[in-house]
């Protein structure tokens, strides 16, 4: 069997999963339970392929071992927020109450379900690009695996200065928003970084097609690439859902906004006055 239809009927037999277990259990968190394992999944998926087609899978098994990295990391950071013990993202909370019951559940078969986890799919495609264009591991691919583990590294920095951030409000230590550490250079740091790691995971693609000769259109730039552009629209789109809860909440928000970059880490521009510390999540 092609190994992309293999994943595509483990995808769907997981997107149905998902559908049931929303409406049985009235918890839309499902896919966000799935997101950091079914990746992972996906990706060993080709490179197990190519290892068992006899060819030169050493590019598919790094790009397996990252992701892997990246799966364990997403999985850690959303079981200590109680993401597996029933506990459904806030937001999906927030929508269901501005929209009527049978509209929400259409949001939910169509774009929660369904949406999601087909971009699941499309985010480790260049991974079928490796398997469809075996070649040598070579020097682009070391610097973007190096990319991959730098973008790692910087989400779970992110990550854990919000974490740590999140227990000092809860003792009454801090309030607000978080403005230090990376969050004094994106608001979003975590989220940038998150993209940034499948852009990378799609640039090891690429390079597979480029070394086997494909050229610039349908190598370095290949259909595959829909999946990092449709994952950054999403972030997009959550990041100025998320950003309009924080300032609804937060009256500083507003000057944040201005002085710190949405998403890029950049200098931070000059603030009018000094910020409540706290955090945008």
């Amino acid at each position: 069997m092609d190994p992309l239809q293999l994943v595509i009927i483990v995808a769907a037999v997981a997107a149905l999963l998902c559908w049931v277990a929303s409406i049985v259990t009235k918890d839309t968190s499902w896919v966000d339970r799935a997101w950091s394992v079914v990746p992972v999944l996906y990706v060993w998926i080709f490179a197990l392929a190519a290892l068992s087609s006899g060819v030169d899978a050493t590019r598919l098994v790094v790009m397996g071992i990252l992701v892997t990295a990246w799966g364990m990391r997403l999985t850690f950071n959303f079981a200590r927020k109680g993401g597996y013990s029933g506990v459904e993202d806030y937001r999906w909370a927030i929508l269901r109450g501005r929209m009527a019951p049978w509209q929400f559940q259409l949001f939910n078969l169509f774009f929660i379900v369904l949406y999601q986890m087909t971009l699941l799919v499309l985010i480790t495609l260049p991974s079928y690009t490796a398997w469809q264009h075996p070649s040598p591991f070579g020097a682009w691919d070391a610097v973007f695996s190096a990319l991959f583990v730098l973008f790692l590294a910087g989400e779970t920095v992110a990550d854990q200065q919000q974490w740590t951030f999140h227990q000092r409000k809860k003792r009454g230590e801090a309030r607000g928003f978080l403005t230090t550490g990376l969050f004094a250079y994106s608001r979003h740091p975590n989220f940038f970084f998150e993209q940034a790691q499948w852009w990378a995971i799609y640039a090891l693609g690429a390079s597979a097609a480029v070394a086997a000769g494909a050229g610039f259109w349908g190598g370095a730039i290949n259909p595959t690439i829909i999946g990092a552009v449709l994952l950054t629209v999403l972030f997009i789109g959550s990041t100025v859902f998320t950003e309009s809860i924080s300032a609804s909440k937060y009256p500083d928000y507003a000057q944040y906004r201005k002085s710190t970059s949405m998403l890029i880490p950049l200098p931070p521009r000059r603030r009018d006055a000094a910020s409540a510390e706290g955090t945008v999540s």
